[in-house]
């Protein structure tokens, strides 16, 4: 059995050319040798639906295709730039569409993945923000908007979105401990591995007598970034690429 490699947070779009080909090179050289990839969210900066046919998105959705058609597991979970990922990119790509938590066992081990805004829960504004982005009634009418008029109320969304965060004290912007607490209870497991808040480390702590391990993924840079690989012995390592 191969390894298992896991990243986050790429915010892959047409004006991030760089990022885009670090991506593409990751895949070739990195991901080649892997069982499975997992991706926690946030690979693209923004899905404004799955017609999307830009040449960046175009390129990639290429590329993942590649991947996973060479007998490979490609694991995709949504992230709060691109939870419009649909079936029709599912199957361009070739990958699978995960929920948010989602349990599995890598190297033997039971392991809780998550994008991790939901375990920001100290943010209430982003909260009842996440609710209604991703109700029913929203996404329909978003989606059947023209695609241009789709893109432009995306970039307007990422603009309120950043000067909002710019204001928020930093420790309403990372995890609650409680909240990481009660996942990682609720689905059996003492190990997480989640993206979103774009301060990588590994935090241990004590759950319920025993020793627990919670692992925060790196966002992605022009030139440079990190990812996990996970050994079939359980094993989990964070390596640099770029």
């Amino acid at each position: 059995m191969a390894d298992t490699l896991i990243i986050s947070d790429l915010h892959l779009s047409q004006d991030r050319p760089a990022t885009v080909d670090l991506f593409l090179r990751f895949l070739q050289e990195q991901a080649v040798g892997a069982g499975a990839l997992y991706i926690l969210g946030d690979l693209f900066d923004a899905w404004i639906g799955d017609d999307n046919d830009s040449p960046a998105i175009v390129r990639i959705i290429e590329a993942l295709r590649q991947f996973a058609d060479s007998d490979r597991q490609l694991l995709v979970m949504h992230g709060n730039r691109d939870f419009l990922l649909g079936t029709q990119f599912a199957e361009q790509a070739g990958c699978k569409l995960l929920p948010d938590p989602y349990t599995c066992t890598l190297g033997g081990i039971r392991t809780l993945l998550m994008h991790g805004d939901l375990l920001c829960s100290d943010d209430l504004e982003y909260q009842e923000a996440r609710k209604l982005l991703r109700s029913p009634a929203f996404i329909k009418d978003f989606v059947s908007r023209p695609i241009e008029q789709r893109i432009q109320l995306a970039a307007e969304y990422r603009k309120r979105s950043g000067e909002v965060v710019s204001l928020k004290p930093a420790d309403i912007m990372d995890v609650n401990q409680q909240t990481v607490e009660r996942y990682m209870r609720e689905n059996g497991t003492h190990r997480l591995i989640h993206g979103h808040t774009h301060r990588p480390a590994l935090h241990q702590f004590e759950l319920d007598g025993s020793t627990a391990e919670r692992h925060v993924l790196e966002d992605w840079h022009e030139q440079s970034s990190s990812y996990l690989r996970i050994a079939t012995s359980g094993q989990i390592t964070r390596e640099n690429f770029g």
